[in-house]
């Protein structure tokens, strides 16, 4: 009798942890309580992309996607997805990135053209929606040699590469991969890390090979809620596209994606008082005959961040137009001079008015 009590009670506490385990974790109202969220070592472990990895087949689920000014790193290939939970969706809106559900990764690959005109991997920068904080959250995985996974790397490299520009020069240069506390720098907002580049306006275009609107195709499928009619929304210009946009379009398109989420209210370069944002039009902000606050011996001896009609005298296209350290701007995510964006750059501050 005794051995069949002890064996009842062992089957019930059996029974019971089963239970509390299958619970989901649960809390006291019955309601899941999400785990957080863990990094993978290596990018294949996440199952993103089918066939040879660096081929970046995108599998089930993983949605591409191209924005229509892209912020410029080294000349370098980029090729982004999303990837969103099943049966979920993203939600239009009007200002900053898209509203992503629990759980989003965005993924942003690297790679360089080398001399035999092939891409090479360099990285991969995955941004994950925490589903227990609804925090965002970065992480870096560095491409091995071999170029077949890439491997979850914090502190960051610098990789000797020989790549070719967009004319096919020949450019050597050390490739920063940042470490992610360089990635949170950029991605930080009045506090708070959100994604920069998938706004519906850097989204509001078709894809050069497809016959629809990026935005409608997403709203179609039904992974965008909430899309208004696309006139209504708003469009960030092509700042190489000078057929259908003007030069001070193309060049306010190419400052906001490449200096606005520094130089913002709440962003990590505030207190320049310089504000680059497509939507910016206080001149003070933009810099137009305004002193520098801060920028020290990267000001190379001049004045003004913006002087009309003068380009050579602006310390804006000076810090543009250098790679050493200190001096460029932007100081992260580039090693080399983008000789294009300077040259929009020149053209429009000399365009101006005196």
């Amino acid at each position: 009798m005794r051995k069949t009590y002890i064996f009842s009670t062992l089957f019930l506490f059996v029974v019971s942890l089963a239970l509390v385990v299958g619970d989901g974790c649960k809390g006291k109202s019955g309601q899941r309580v999400e785990t957080e969220f863990q990094f993978k070592e290596k990018l294949s472990d996440y199952g993103f992309f089918k066939g040879e990895l660096q081929k970046l087949i995108p599998g089930e689920g993983v949605v591409s996607y191209e924005l229509s000014t892209p912020l410029f790193t080294d000349y370098a290939v980029k090729k982004r997805f999303i990837v969103l939970p099943k049966g979920t969706a993203m939600k239009y809106t009007a200002n900053g990135a898209l509203d992503f559900p629990d759980s989003t990764i965005i993924i942003k690959n690297f790679a360089y053209t080398n001399t035999e005109h092939q891409n090479v991997m360099i990285e991969t920068r995955l941004l994950a929606k925490d589903p227990k904080d609804k925090k965002w959250k970065v992480m870096n995985y560095l491409w091995n040699a071999q170029q077949t996974d890439a491997i979850k790397h914090i502190s960051g490299a610098k990789i000797p590469i020989t790549l070719l520009d967009n004319d096919n020069n020949k450019m050597l240069t050390n490739y920063q991969v940042p470490n992610t506390n360089d990635c949170k720098r950029c991605h930080i907002k009045n506090d708070v890390l959100t994604p920069i580049g998938p706004k519906a306006r850097n989204l509001n275009f078709t894809v050069a090979g497809q016959g629809e609107n990026q935005l409608q195709q997403w709203a179609k499928k039904g992974i965008l809620k909430e899309l208004p009619p696309i006139t209504e929304v708003k469009q960030l210009p092509n700042w190489a596209d000078a057929k259908h946009f003007t030069l001070e379009q193309r060049a306010r398109a190419y400052l906001d994606v490449n200096c606005a989420h520094c130089h913002t209210k709440g962003g990590d370069a505030y207190n320049t008082g310089l504000f680059l944002e497509y939507e910016q039009t206080n001149p003070d902000h933009l810099g137009i005959k305004k002193a520098p606050v801060s920028a020290g011996g990267g000001a190379g001896g001049l004045n003004y961040d913006v002087i009309p009609g003068n380009a050579a005298q602006s310390i804006l296209l000076y810090r543009m137009n250098s790679a050493e350290p200190g001096v460029a701007m932007p100081e992260l995510a580039r090693t080399v001079v983008h000789k294009e964006g300077v040259k929009l750059i020149r053209d429009w501050i000399n365009s101006m008015r005196k």
